[in-house]
């Protein structure tokens, strides 16, 4: 399974999200790419993919192998995710709320979503890791990313902690859904090696 991780610095748990002003929203539309980038091909999604994004204490979890109704627009995603955080009332602790199928939301942090380590690689995606050509794709990475803002001193202490590599996707900074659709490409060509 691949997953993806994508820290949200802006938008908060109980904002009032105006599906007309999704920037406005704490860079909703930011994380709504990074959603679709993450599942969604051409007529169908990867059902072999999840993605977590933390959001204020949340974690809002998109699982492919569950999900229904996500469309490739940015605002039925935003939909999507305000349902979750709406149902933020409903996680008690660990224990995910169900929002919509494939759509859950729990209490978390960076540290209880890196924890499990069992046979998954744990890889940050950063502008100044090493290259990723230089690492051969793992079996069952967790890709560690930050929405446009850099990561926190804390965030970053939590990656030195629990991430087996820090890898850059290219010579220049990508935004984060454009890293998401780099690294699902470096995974589905099996390191760039097969077309």
């Amino acid at each position: 399974m691949r997953r993806f991780v994508v820290l949200a610095h802006e938008l908060s748990a109980d904002a009032e999200i105006n599906l007309d002003d999704l920037p406005g929203a704490g860079r909703l539309d930011l994380l709504c790419r990074c959603v679709t980038s993450a599942l969604l091909l051409s007529h169908d999604i990867r059902t072999d993919v999840r993605i977590d994004l933390l959001v204020d204490g949340y974690v809002v979890r998109f699982d492919g192998s569950e999900l229904r109704r996500l469309n490739p627009d940015e605002r039925s995603t935003a939909a999507l995710i305000r349902d979750a955080l709406g149902a933020s009332g409903e996680a008690i602790g660990a224990m995910a709320a169900t929002a919509s199928p494939g759509v859950s939301i729990r209490k978390g942090d960076l540290e209880s979503v890196l924890e499990d380590r069992s046979d998954r690689t744990i890889v940050q995606l950063h502008a100044e890791g090493r290259p990723v050509v230089e690492l051969t794709p793992p079996e069952n990475p967790v890709f560690v990313l930050s929405d446009h803002r850099e990561f926190t001193d804390r965030e970053r202490e939590s990656l030195v902690e629990f991430a087996d590599e820090r890898v850059s996707l290219g010579p220049r900074a990508l935004h984060a859904d454009g890293a998401i659709t780099v690294a699902h490409n470096y995974l589905d060509t099996g390191g760039f090696d097969a077309y």
